[in-house]
């Protein structure tokens, strides 16, 4: 079948038409998340014929994901995501290049990443990441279509867009915590509907139509079906150039480790937990070798620690720890890991720990009997 009878609906509307189609072939996104937000926006940029999309995760399915990541099969569960949403995308339309990148988006790939691509998508759930999108996008001078979820409510922007406001301008402050999907909870239909209107926002991008959501941020709530538009301002800050981004993100390299992994280190002799929230901050977490220095005071009490130590370093959401370790590895710690995550990840895992550890114990004490 051609390329014209393929997308001959859209090819009919005039503001579209067979200029507008060229366009969208000759057009390149790249997705960063395949998961429920990128489940809704991958189909439709394909279907719609975008010339070539990059999908970047390195996460693989489970089977919680399949209640909002509707583009995967029961039988994909295990799979890589980016390899799973590509072959869904050849499969719908096999004239769209697609590139899978099984791997984290970093500091260290990317600006190589971006510089290939036309507009990023960002449909991630995690705060640090979106930071490091948004601080790319400015770095490489690209658009970053955005989009994020919390239970029933779900916000659309662009930043950067025609030099506009920025996900700093908006969020400058990058110490925030927020739940993601699987702390807070989420319906798959609002991660839906979201990820389709960031998907309109990329097409209205490409083809040169309608009015693009920069400066603006659109609230949508899919209880009551209400939606706002608010406006914001672009923000006097230092503008985040290749050398800034690079200084920022690379020139400290701290190394993450997920809560699991530093719990089996938990009675190695040295090792030590570093909490560096705030002391009235939730979860509370209390485990063996634990100490809290909130990051504001820990240049003043770094004394407390010694550089001997193996210290793994966790704030709420994997953020401050970063900080922090980037703190001490300037003080000549060198044996710092940042915990993934933060204590919202360190909850789950101790939670299922403890419900391990205690039918393990019922167990015993039937045996026992």
């Amino acid at each position: 079948m051609s390329g014209t009878a393929r997308y001959n609906r859209q090819i009919l509307l005039p503001e579209i038409g067979e200029a507008g189609q060229h366009k969208l072939l000759e057009s390149k996104v790249l997705v960063i998340g395949s998961g429920g937000l990128g489940a809704a926006i991958l189909p439709y940029l394909a279907a719609a014929g975008v010339g070539e999309i990059g999908i970047v995760d390195d996460d693989l399915i489970e089977i919680s994901n399949l209640q909002r990541q509707v583009i995967y099969k029961t039988d994909a569960i295990g799979k890589s995501k980016a390899k799973q949403a590509k072959a869904m995308i050849s499969d719908l339309n096999p004239l769209v290049k697609v590139k899978s990148i099984s791997e984290k988006l970093s500091g260290k790939n990317a600006i190589s990443l971006f510089e290939k691509y036309d507009i990023i998508v960002d449909a991630t759930d995690n705060i640090a990441i979106k930071y490091l999108i948004n601080d790319a996008c400015l770095a490489t001078e690209k658009p970053m279509v955005y989009g994020s979820i919390f239970r029933f409510q779900g916000q659309v922007s662009v930043f950067n867009y025609q030099n506009g406001p920025t996900y700093r301008c908006l969020y400058p402050d990058e110490n925030s915590n927020a739940a993601n999907c699987e702390d807070a909870g989420v319906l798959g239909v609002s991660v839906g509907i979201i990820g389709m209107l960031q998907a309109n926002e990329i097409l209205k991008m490409i083809l040169g139509i309608g009015k693009v959501l920069s400066g603006k941020i659109l609230v949508y709530n899919t209880l009551n079906n209400e939606q706002q538009k608010y406006d914001f301002e672009k923000s006097n800050f230092e503008a985040i150039t290749r050398e800034a981004f690079e200084e920022k993100y690379n020139k400290c390299e701290v190394e993450e480790i997920n809560f699991e992994a530093a719990l089996n280190e938990i009675d190695t002799e040295g090792a030590l937990f570093l909490d560096v929230r705030n002391t009235d901050e939730s979860p509370k977490i209390s485990i063996k070798n634990q100490i809290q220095i909130p990051l504001m005071h820990l240049e003043k009490e770094i004394e407390k620690l010694d550089k001997n130590q193996k210290i793994y370093v966790f704030c709420q959401s994997g953020i401050r720890s970063k900080i922090a370790a980037e703190l001490l590895q300037k003080h000549r710690f060198k044996n710092i890991k940042s915990i993934a995550g933060g204590a919202l990840a360190m909850k789950n895992v101790l939670s299922k720990k403890n419900s391990y550890d205690s039918n393990e114990n019922e167990l015993s004490r039937q045996l026992t009997n």
